[in-house]
């Protein structure tokens, strides 16, 4: 645990608690949420378990996302080993995730909140590479993967099932740290402001 909360312009990311499971699962069982999700139902006492294991996990940042004291989305990362021969470090990379409420849809705040994990994973945590994928068809996801700099490293052809769609394209975006310092300009151990999306 003893990850520090983020703050940007108008957001903190701090870690869930208990009593935020049920304000997430309002806005994550959505049928406009989980459309784009992989697992789409949740039973409320095994979500419950999983965030609690999340926060006993060091390898789990994963965070809730928070505007004026109300939680409006969450945002996971989780730390683990590349793909390489033996004598590889460990925990390099970074999966990435979000889900968001749709009423704050629009603002910039999801991608505020991926930027200033993004800004994190690199700045503090050290890890050389972040991934993450979505369904091709969530064009709200790939706008913000593209917005914060990652690049599409992976088209899918029909390598996703989709309960509505059937076999749909997926993509996987991914981002080096040496490319985010070129990008953002950051070199400091500081989360940088997240520029505001239009």
């Amino acid at each position: 645990m003893g990850s520090p909360n983020l703050r940007t312009e108008r957001l903190e990311l701090r870690s869930v608690r208990d009593e935020d499971i049920d304000r997430i699962l309002e806005f994550r069982n959505l049928p406009e949420v989980t459309r784009w999700l992989v697992r789409t139902e949740v039973d409320p006492a095994s979500f419950r378990a999983a965030w609690q294991r999340a926060a006993e996990d060091p390898d789990d940042h994963s965070r809730a996302v928070v505007l004026g004291g109300v939680v409006i989305g969450t945002v996971s990362l989780d730390v683990i080993d590349g793909m390489g021969q033996p004598g590889m470090p460990a925990r390099t990379e970074a999966q990435l995730g979000y889900v968001f409420d749709p009423a704050y849809g629009g603002q910039g705040y999801a991608t505020e909140a991926v930027t200033a994990m993004v800004a994190y994973a690199f700045e503090r945590l050290g890890v050389r590479r972040i991934t993450a994928g979505c369904f091709a068809d969530n064009l709200a996801s790939v706008r913000i993967l593209e917005r914060i700099g990652m690049r599409r490293e992976q088209h899918g052809v029909g390598d996703s099932w989709h309960a509505e769609l059937g076999w749909v394209d997926g993509y996987t975006y991914a981002l080096l740290a040496e490319t985010w310092r070129q990008v953002s300009g950051s070199g400091a151990a500081e989360v940088p402001r997240p520029a505001r999306s239009r």
